[in-house]
């Protein structure tokens, strides 16, 4: 019977390829494979938990009183390892659509909290714009690149997202960045007609004063085909608020986006991190014919070289000194073990102990256990082992 068990496994084995192999052609793993969108179809931006450098403690992103999406953030991780890596993919209110420029949009008014008095705890957007925490947003599983742009140069850097805001160098006050242009770059798909991938997302945030007045006049209805294929609608902006002094991509007329002169004009000031609160964002598409959706993830993996190569090389060094160390720590405290079960099992026995027949001690109490082979199915249990079952159990707990 054993004989035509071990000649039938080969053909086990030859079926589960070949079921496996049939299988794969309909396998889809979030993040690989490529996903391409026509014009005016809706493109989702989803947010992370927010990081710093400073306390490494990570915040969800939705525990500061930012602009939420209706019915309230829901969790949108992809896959497994999105969420055992310790990401906290979540909804957002900002809307995008392919290929369709948005200006001035507004998101809503939100309540920061107190301003920053002597004597008085801070609120929860100035303690983490104060000890640099960065938002972290997601279009199409691509991370946000950070734009920064002063009177002469113009930064951008493709880790650590963005700052939620920054602290003045002459008051010392806490500002808060409630405006951002999304730069979404896109590349044709050369198999398929009339339809496009995301290749580059750059958030350039802005902290911009906006006096307003709230509005009613809040609906966001889509108009155009009713055949509900979205290809021909046009979405109306959302209104939350009537500004009163707008910037000139803010005042309906003009279809600019939002720039850097615009927010320093003279007259104009940043938004303070308290009170109430008008946030509002450009969405700029731009046609990329170089960048290829196989190559977009090429510049985040090398940083844009902003970091020396010697910094990673320290790493590495660090890394192994630790490992030697603890290495070197084991092998002393089993050395110590073993040559004082040694010694004690050499020397020469005593009368009383030849006659209670000296017992085992030490690591020769578990030599027995440890050669043992498992009294049921020992093959079955070598093919669970190797077959990683380990995994199946970090999936179900």
């Amino acid at each position: 019977m054993s004989r035509r068990i071990s000649a039938a496994m080969p053909l086990v084995g030859l079926l589960l390829a070949v079921l496996s192999a049939e299988r794969a052609a309909a396998f889809y793993l979030p993040g690989v494979n490529p996903q391409s969108f026509w014009e005016g179809h809706p493109v989702k931006m989803k947010v992370n938990k927010m990081t710093s450098q400073k306390t490494l403690l990570p915040v969800d992103y939705y525990r500061l009183p930012f602009c939420q999406p209706e019915g309230g953030p829901k969790m949108d991780n992809e896959n497994l390892g999105e969420f055992l890596v310790g990401d906290r993919i979540e909804s957002s209110p900002y809307r995008l659509r392919m290929k369709q420029d948005m200006y001035c949009e507004q998101v809503c008014i939100t309540n920061l909290g107190r301003g920053e008095q002597k004597g008085v705890s801070p609120n929860k957007v100035v303690r983490a714009i104060r000890k640099n925490y960065h938002n972290n947003w997601i279009v199409d599983n691509l991370s946000a690149a950070s734009k920064v742009e002063d009177d002469t140069t113009i930064t951008t850097r493709y880790w650590q997202g963005f700052p939620v805001g920054f602290v003045a160098s002459d008051t010392q006050k806490a500002y808060v960045h409630n405006h951002v242009n999304l730069e979404i770059m896109y590349h044709p798909v050369e198999t398929e007609t009339d339809k496009y991938r995301v290749v580059r997302f750059t958030v350039e945030p802005f902290s911009i004063k906006h006096e307003f007045e709230p509005s009613e006049d809040d609906d966001d209805s889509v108009e155009g085909d009713e055949d509900g294929d979205g290809s021909e609608a046009v979405e109306k902006p959302f209104k939350v608020a009537d500004i009163i002094n707008p910037i000139p991509s803010c005042n309906g007329r003009n279809s600019v986006h939002t720039n850097y002169d615009m927010v320093y004009a003279r007259g104009r000031e940043p938004q303070l991190a308290s009170g109430k609160v008008l946030f509002t964002y450009d969405v700029i598409w731009t046609e990329n014919m170089d960048l290829h959706w196989a190559s977009r993830w090429d510049i985040y993996l090398s940083m844009d070289d902003a970091i020396p190569a010697k910094v990673h090389w320290l790493s590495i060094a660090n890394s192994l000194v630790i490992v030697f160390v603890l290495s070197a720590m084991i092998a002393a405290i089993l050395v110590r073990n073993l040559r004082r079960d040694y010694a004690r099992y050499n020397k020469l026995a005593t009368d009383e102990e030849k006659a209670e027949d000296l017992e085992e001690f030490g690591w020769k109490l578990v030599h027995a256990d440890v050669f043992r082979p498992p009294s049921f199915s020992p093959m079955l249990l070598a093919v669970c082992c190797g077959t990683g079952a380990q995994l199946l159990c970090m999936a179900v707990f």
